[in-house]
């Protein structure tokens, strides 16, 4: 999450572009991501080569060797402003669209063949150049939160049901699920990307063999990660965010996931998605094996029976969904619940504050984690009530020392370990059982039991006596102050 000073860097960086002539937000949001692109493609560059040198080892860079100032580094020091806007234009940004242009299957040159750079002054360029070479983009999770806080500052934010999933948010389902080097992941809803990225990140870090196996390397950059979308601006950056992550083919789509143009079935051994819940939608549009397993307009309700259809037996999920699913009465969300949990593996339930998704939304969700299996498997599952996700939970989303995450990570690792705690804990396990007799109710206060402390209070003549007292003294004291402003 964006601390408020960095905040206010891309709000002045914002307010160039829109000073300066460029007011429609999506063209400026994607005229600062090709900046930021520019910028960790470099930075990437720089650690190859790095390591190259350390370890003896030949390294090509992607940027030609007689033009250095194609390079960041390079770039961003041009003193003259004319100079670096033509070369930006006639040079630097034709040369970044074509740089997959030899493979026409590759999400990048798939979607960057239609991009244009659209900052239309020298001195505008220059300051914003200058501006996001402040910006520390080289945390990765500060980037994600930039392409975050960016992307909140679409006017339409919102309008279809999508809003941006907080980054540490999408580490702790990352981390829940601990994807393999042999997993096929999917984001039916991708966005940015940024549970993918996640997920690569993730698995760079914890597996140390990844990149010394050829066969799991080859996995890795081209059939491992799947992220689908309809909205083409989203698939162009979520194309840039995976190459800028060392993502070299991943298969990201247009496609309408609820649609019949998705046929993959059985497919994926993971799937991490907070994915648009617009409410309703025509059943024409809606793929006739979704809508025969559970007839509802409600996406939330078709996205989840969507991800089960899409795992192969086996694969795993952990999905963000608004707490109507988790309590509904309709027909529909009890077919969904009950055949989560009759049919497959549900592990877990996390409930989420409110607040989490602010300033974007206020609405209430839950994320569910569940295993595909077909025959069953629910034995217990297991619900954690989480109160704090390490911000506070109104519009400035400010750091605070309270968080859960820890906790739930800890918890879900270990899972037998929470058999025998009380209900009046954060965490808990109920019965499938329990559930059933509950028409599958997934809320959290169904089953939580709340500690009520006992308070004793005084005899009523001792409270009397002592508001007699207070009373007396008030007295006193107005009869003081009227004395000291008669002698006045």
């Amino acid at each position: 999450m964006l601390t408020g000073e960095l905040r206010n860097r891309v709000d002045s960086i914002w307010t160039t572009l829109w000073t300066e002539g460029s007011t429609q937000p999506l063209v400026n949001i994607e005229q600062i991501t090709y900046l930021l692109f520019m910028k960790g493609l470099d930075e990437r560059e720089l650690a190859k080569e790095e390591d190259a040198n350390l370890f003896g080892l030949p390294f090509e860079s992607i940027f030609p060797k007689d033009k250095p100032e194609y390079r960041w580094h390079v770039f961003k020091n041009i003193g003259d402003s004319t100079y670096m806007f033509n070369l930006m234009q006639t040079e630097i940004f034709p040369f970044i669209k074509n740089l997959k242009a030899d493979d026409e299957d590759a999400a990048f040159s798939k979607y960057m063949k239609d991009a244009t750079f659209n900052i239309n002054k020298a001195q505008t360029l220059q300051k914003v150049v200058t501006a996001i070479d402040d910006l520390p983009t080289e945390d990765n999770d500060i980037k994600g939160d930039i392409y975050e806080y960016l992307l909140s500052k679409l006017a339409t934010s919102g309008t279809n049901g999508q809003f941006r999933t907080p980054r540490h948010i999408i580490k702790m389902m990352v981390t829940l699920t601990k994807p393999e080097a042999g997993d096929v992941i999917a984001d039916p809803a991708c966005g940015t990307s940024g549970f993918l990225v996640a997920a690569s990140e993730y698995l760079r870090e914890n597996d140390p063999d990844l990149f010394f196996d050829p066969q799991k390397a080859n996995h890795f950059h081209n059939e491992m990660f799947h992220g689908f979308d309809m909205d083409t601006t989203m698939l162009r950056i979520s194309a840039m965010n995976m190459m800028v992550h060392s993502v070299e083919n991943p298969d990201i789509a247009y496609r309408d996931s609820l649609s019949d143009d998705n046929q993959e079935r059985d497919k994926y051994s993971l799937i991490l998605a907070n994915p648009p819940f617009k409410g309703s939608l025509d059943y024409e549009s809606v793929s006739a094996d979704i809508i025969a397993s559970i007839k509802t307009k409600k996406t939330e309700l078709l996205f989840v029976d969507l991800f089960i259809k899409m795992l192969k037996s086996g694969g795993r999920a952990a999905v963000i969904v608004p707490d109507g699913v988790l309590f509904g009465a309709s027909k529909a969300h009890k077919t969904l619940r009950k055949n989560l949990i009759e049919n497959h593996e549900l592990k877990g339930v996390i409930s989420m504050p409110s607040g989490v998704f602010k300033p974007y939304t206020g609405v209430s969700t839950g994320i569910l984690i569940f295993n595909k299996t077909g025959i069953g498997g629910t034995d217990k599952v297991w619900f954690y009530d989480m109160e704090n996700d390490g911000y506070s939970l109104n519009d400035n989303r400010n750091p605070i020392e309270e968080n859960d995450i820890p906790d739930i990570i800890e918890c879900f690792q270990n899972l037998e370990d929470q058999i025998d705690k009380p209900r009046t804990s954060k965490s808990f396990m109920v019965d499938k059982e329990e559930i059933a007799q509950n028409d599958y109710d997934l809320s959290i206060n169904k089953y939580k039991e709340i500690e009520y402390e006992k308070i004793t209070y005084d005899a009523p003549e001792v409270i009397i006596k002592r508001i007699e007292e207070m009373e007396k003294d008030f007295a006193k004291g107005m009869k003081d102050l009227k004395e000291m402003l008669g002698d006045m």
